[in-house]
C-alpha cells in the first residue's frame, strides 16, 4: 500500500521527539490523512465500505504501535543524557529504612514457649476459637445450670457455637485422644464480653495442663515458681491464694509481690478435677494432673508496669516502638 510506504519513508527522516509528534499528527489526528482516507469511504457500497474500513483500521494500529515505540525510544534517550551527566556524592550516607517488629503480645508469646518447652511441654498451636458448647463447658465440669457460666459471658453463634472463653477446651480435645500422659502448653486467643483498662473482648492465653502418673499440687508449685523466676529474670516472692474454678480442685490464684510489695494476681491453676477424667474413662486412681491459665496481655503489664491493656491493640507506633529491642527476640 503506497499510503504505508509514504510514512515509513517519512519514519526515517524523524531526527527528534517533536518532529515524531508532528507526523503522529500528520496521520492519526482529527484531520489527518487516516480520518480523510475514512470519509472518502462513505461514498462507496457497503461491502466495500466494510471491506476498507477493515484494512484502514489495520493500518491505523500497525502506525499507532511504531509511533509508541519511537516514542518510548526517544524518552529512553532523554533518560540516560540526564543520567550521564547527573553527579553523584558517594560520600552522602545511605537512607535508612523504617523496619519493623513482632508485635510484643506475639514475641511473649513466643518467650512463654520457650520456657516451657524446655520444661519438656508440647506447644498446642492453632486450636479451636469457634467451639461447641460441650468442649467450652459441658466437659469442663460447668453444666448449662451452672453459675460458673455467667463468670464468662460471651459472644454466641446459636444454642451450640461460640467463642471460646478459654483456651481449656484444647485440655478436652487432647484428653479426649488418651495418649497419656499429656504434658502441654496451649497458647490462643479468646473472647468475652468485657471492655475496660484491664479487659478485652479479645485477648491472649496461655493454658497449661499435665496429665500423670502420680502428680501432686507439689508438681504445679515448682513448675509455677520456676516459670516465674525465669520469666521475670529474677527470684520472685509469690503466694498461693484460695480461689474457685469449675474444672479444678484446690484451686488457687497465683499472686507476685511488685516493687511496692503489693500483691498482684498473676494466674489461675488447681489440680484437674477427677469429674473431668472420669468423663474419657480415665482411671483416677492412677492418674492425675494439674493446669494452669495466664493472660498474655496481663503477664506483659506486670512485667513493664503498663497499666492499660487496650494499649496493645491500638496500633499505636508510639507505644510500638519501645518494644522493637525486646532482649529476648
Amino acid at each position: 500500500m503506497q499510503f504505508l510506504k509514504n510514512f515509513e519513508l517519512e519514519l526515517k527522516l524523524i531526527k527528534t521527539k517533536n518532529q515524531l509528534n508532528i507526523l503522529k499528527i500528520k496521520y492519526l489526528g482529527k484531520k489527518g490523512l487516516i480520518s480523510n482516507y475514512i470519509k472518502e469511504f462513505k461514498i462507496l457500497e457497503l461491502e466495500k465500505r466494510k471491506y476498507f474500513l477493515k484494512k484502514i483500521n489495520y493500518v491505523k494500529k500497525y502506525i499507532k504501535n511504531i509511533f509508541d515505540n519511537e516514542r518510548i525510544k526517544f524518552d529512553n534517550l532523554e533518560i540516560n543524557k540526564k543520567n550521564r551527566f547527573k553527579q553523584i556524592d558517594i560520600s552522602l550516607p545511605g537512607r535508612k529504612k523504617k523496619l519493623g517488629a513482632i508485635h510484643p503480645i506475639t514475641s511473649f508469646i513466643y518467650y512463654i514457649e520457650s520456657i516451657f518447652s524446655k520444661f519438656g511441654f508440647n506447644i498446642i498451636k492453632n486450636g479451636f476459637e469457634i467451639e461447641h458448647q460441650y468442649y467450652n463447658f459441658d466437659a469442663l465440669n460447668i453444666p448449662i445450670s451452672h453459675p460458673a457460666r455467667n463468670m464468662q459471658d460471651t459472644f454466641w453463634f446459636n444454642s451450640d457455637f461460640l467463642l471460646r472463653t478459654q483456651t481449656s477446651n484444647m485440655q478436652i480435645h487432647e484428653i479426649k485422644k488418651k495418649k497419656l500422659p499429656i504434658k502441654i502448653i496451649v497458647p490462643g486467643k479468646v473472647y468475652r464480653k468485657d471492655y475496660d483498662q484491664t479487659h478485652s473482648p479479645m485477648f491472649y492465653q496461655i493454658e497449661g495442663l499435665i496429665i500423670d502418673k502420680n502428680i501432686n499440687f507439689s508438681h504445679l508449685k515448682w513448675i509455677i515458681n520456676i516459670f516465674l523466676d525465669i520469666f521475670f529474670n529474677k527470684k520472685m516472692k509469690i503466694r498461693f491464694r484460695s480461689s474457685y474454678f469449675p474444672f479444678t480442685i484446690l484451686s488457687s490464684e497465683v499472686d507476685v509481690m511488685d516493687e511496692n510489695n503489693t500483691w498482684l494476681e498473676i494466674l489461675g491453676c488447681g489440680m484437674v478435677h477427677p469429674n473431668i477424667l472420669k468423663r474419657f474413662n480415665i482411671d483416677i486412681n492412677i492418674y492425675s494432673g494439674f493446669a494452669f491459665g495466664m493472660g498474655v496481655e496481663r503477664m506483659i503489664m506486670l512485667y513493664y508496669g503498663i497499666n492499660d491493656l487496650r494499649l496493645f491493640l491500638k496500633n499505636d507506633l508510639r507505644f510500638l516502638k519501645q518494644f522493637k529491642k525486646n532482649r529476648y527476640f
